[in-house]
């Protein structure tokens, strides 16, 4: 876990004291709203009811969904957490690497960090075995420096919420996970050494043109078509977030878009 600042320090035991719960749960949703940019947030902490997902000016979900004083204090801490990243260094510079210097493995013109001066300040970074990572939601971009070499991935549309090491897998290799389930780095497109970006992933996911995709029309009284209701616990919680977009956007009214979310929270 990347250290905090003296001023972070103090801003996590104020928030733990005033939402009445641990430091270590603040620090959790700390490190999950870094890396999503300051607008969302994937997170897991048995405090916090498990695992859940927090959208600034979105909704929020957690693991307890019935629990309605949680929800608002994963809600309050988060926005709150959400302003101070924005407002205040809330971590401490990550020290390069041993052995990392600017003298060997490709490393040079880095400066004080192991990856590229131009991606600028990670949202999160971290490590794992022989293996650390730096993400930027910002240019889209995952740095990850292994065996003293540095490669670029482009994270397409994923939008990361959380690192960990692969069970079972080779030393170093890193598993992520962000709104489209779990995936492993060697997945991510390399554009290390100025590659053009490839396309985005839902360019790739779209089927080749010589097999257009079929087009089902919603059925009355439902939202957003697909062949039938979300039936898993992720399918709800993505229909969930698309309707919040459309509440938004003023599509939706408020009470349609209740009325859905109890009927999708009445499957979980």
């Amino acid at each position: 876990m990347q250290p905090l600042t003296p001023a972070g320090n103090d801003a996590v035991q104020g928030l733990a004291q005033r939402y009445r719960v641990s430091t270590d749960a603040v620090i959790t949703l700390l490190n999950a709203v870094s890396a999503g940019g300051g607008s969302m947030a994937q997170f897991y902490h048995p405090e916090l009811g498990g695992g859940g997902q927090w959208m600034r000016g979105g909704m929020t979900m957690v693991g307890d969904m019935f629990n309605h004083g949680l929800q608002a204090t994963v809600a309050g801490l988060c926005s709150e957490l959400s302003s101070l990243l924005n407002s205040h260094q809330m971590f401490a510079p990550a020290p390069p690497p041993s052995g990392t210097g600017t003298g060997g493995g490709g490393m040079g013109g880095f400066g004080n960090a192991w990856w590229p001066a131009d991606l600028g300040h990670p949202s999160s970074s971290g490590g794992q075995n022989d293996a650390r990572y730096a993400y930027f939601p910002q240019s889209r971009r995952l740095a990850i420096l292994r065996n003293g070499q540095v490669t670029i991935h482009d994270t397409l549309d994923h939008q990361i919420g959380g690192v960990q090491q692969q069970q079972g897998g080779s030393s170093g290799s890193l598993s992520f996970s962000s709104q489209f389930g779990t995936f492993t780095v060697d997945s991510l497109p390399v554009v290390s050494g100025g590659a053009p970006a490839p396309q985005t992933f839902a360019q790739a996911q779209a089927p080749a043109p010589s097999q257009p995709a079929p087009q089902p029309q919603p059925p009355p009284g439902t939202f957003g078509g697909g062949g039938g209701p979300p039936q898993t616990h992720a399918d709800i919680l993505a229909t969930l977030e698309r309707l919040s977009a459309l509440q938004q956007k003023g599509i939706l009214s408020d009470d349609e878009f209740r009325a859905k979310k109890a009927d999708l929270l009445s499957r979980l």
